[in-house]
């Protein structure tokens, strides 16, 4: 490790290694050479003078690239792609003639990231599938665990813990029907040629649009890939990489929101994430429990949600065919996003498999409220007792200001079973009260919608992308 010189964060610290690998050097120029064997494959097959041998000699150098050729010939010619013509040529000298033949920069640049998009966003979907998997695994265990739930950060009629995980979930699994959708749509540019009406593919095959026609379709077989784009530029439409940027966010989001609700639950010293036995929450108070994993959710999350910007904007500055203030954005924006994006959700894995529930402090938290939640059935059990509604509900609302006070103002107890019981309008006794305070009373359905979403939902994706479970987190630091 290099100390005298910056090292990106995302690499030293928080993506995996496969994720740095799909945008290392080495995939891209890999990359490269596949598709310069495809296009010359092609071609001979459409009847250009391309010898088996020549393309033999491409498919033996396939995967050593003399990467210091190529570098040194690019301080020379200041363009990467021809650099590597170059250096191809140089260890094919039988086959120099015909690499690259009739396409533009382009054809190996915009093709290759519509490539290692589509590999990214793989790996994305199998370790968004498997925090669903974690969470769902999560809920089912705390489906029927009574808690507070808040509106407004303030207590509200009550869920389950297991409940609220699935509205984590539901969000994901949103982001997991974006992801599929645009992976499912990315197309090849194809071999459009240098402003995107394959003038160059025509002169090669004098004259010939049937032959022009089937290039591209047949390059996209070879690639692995279903179609090119219709028509384009000289490049693929950059609304592409706006898309796929959105996607990325729209996760980032999803894993926002939850770790912020993982924070503050961590605060009322409900739920924690995951703590190792020698990890220092602060270097100053040795007793703390910082919920730095989630923190560090939310701060990468921030960094992939404005990075989708670059690629609007880069979509929307574009001029006609093509301009260059692209190239260097786009080196940034994408790879970046991705690699950030990867190290969120191993964050995320990383803290579902580990989270840690404290029951008790959860029951006490929601025994402090509970009469409060209750005075809608201790009304309606006091009118079956006959008494008059109206003024039950009168008398309700002035309890409750006094209880409220009682605990704010003098830092006691909730005392407004103890006030009801007193006041002979409600005919209840105290006994008769403290049975209602059961917190399964005040769940609702919640336990119920776990199961059926856990059931109805969650399960037939999980089943059919049963083959990506089993991820484990790598978390550096």
């Amino acid at each position: 490790m290099s100390t005298d010189r910056y090292q990106s964060p995302l690499s030293e610290r928080y993506a995996s290694k496969e994720m740095q690998y799909i945008f290392s050097p080495e995939m891209k120029f890999k990359t490269w050479r596949r598709l310069w064997i495809a296009l010359a494959k092609t071609e001979q097959e459409l009847g250009l003078p391309i010898s088996d041998e020549q393309i033999a000699e491409l498919e033996a150098h396939r995967d050593t690239i003399n990467f210091e050729t190529a570098k040194e010939r690019e301080k020379s010619v200041r363009h990467d792609v021809m650099s590597h013509v170059y250096a191809y040529g140089v260890q094919c000298p039988k086959a120099k003639g015909i690499i690259h033949l009739g396409a533009t920069s382009c054809y190996v640049g915009d093709n290759t990231d519509i490539i290692l998009m589509a590999e990214a966003l793989k790996q994305i979907k199998r370790k968004l599938i498997n925090v669903l998997e974690r969470l769902a695994a999560f809920a089912d265990a705390h489906k029927n665990l009574p808690t507070l739930a808040f509106t407004h950060f303030q207590p509200a009629q009550p869920t389950t813990v297991g409940k609220r995980a699935t509205l984590w979930m539901q969000e994901f699994l949103m982001d997991l029907e974006d992801l599929e959708y645009v992976a499912g749509s990315l197309k090849l540019l194809g071999s459009k040629g240098t402003t995107g009406t394959q003038a160059s593919f025509l002169e090669l095959f004098d004259g010939d649009q049937e032959k022009v026609d089937r290039i591209d379709p047949m390059i996209a077989e070879k690639m692995g890939f279903k179609d090119c784009y219709a028509v384009s530029g000289q490049t693929y439409s950059r609304k592409v990489d706006a898309r796929v940027a959105n996607v990325l966010a729209g996760i980032a989001a999803s894993a926002y929101k939850m770790s912020n609700d993982i924070r503050l639950l961590q605060h009322l010293k409900e739920v924690e994430e995951p703590f190792e036995k020698n990890q220092i929450g602060s270097s100053a108070m040795a007793y703390k429990r910082n919920p730095m994993r989630s923190e560090r959710i939310g701060s990468l999350a921030r960094y992939v949600m404005v990075d989708a910007l670059n690629p609007a904007i880069t979509s929307a500055t574009q001029w006609f065919e093509r301009t260059l203030d692209d190239s260097a954005n786009k080196r940034l924006s994408i790879p970046e996003a991705f690699l950030a994006t990867d190290g969120i959700l191993d964050l995320c894995l990383n803290v579902a498999d580990g989270l840690v529930v404290y029951e008790k402090v959860i029951t006490k938290h929601l025994m402090a409220e509970l009469p409060f939640m209750a005075t809608e059935n201790i009304m309606m059990d006091a009118v079956k007792k006959g008494g008059d509604r109206q003024e039950l509900h009168e008398k309700i609302r002035t309890l409750s200001m006094e209880a409220g006070a009682h605990v704010k103002q003098e830092g006691k107890e909730n005392n407004l079973l103890e006030l009801i019981a007193a006041d002979p309008a409600f005919r209840l006794t105290l006994e008769e009260l403290k049975a209602s305070m059961e917190p399964s009373k005040y769940i609702g359905r919640a336990p119920q919608q776990t199961e059926r979403f856990l059931h109805d939902v969650i399960r037939p994706v999980l089943e059919a992308n049963r083959e990506m479970l089993g991820m484990k987190a790598d978390i550096h630091v």
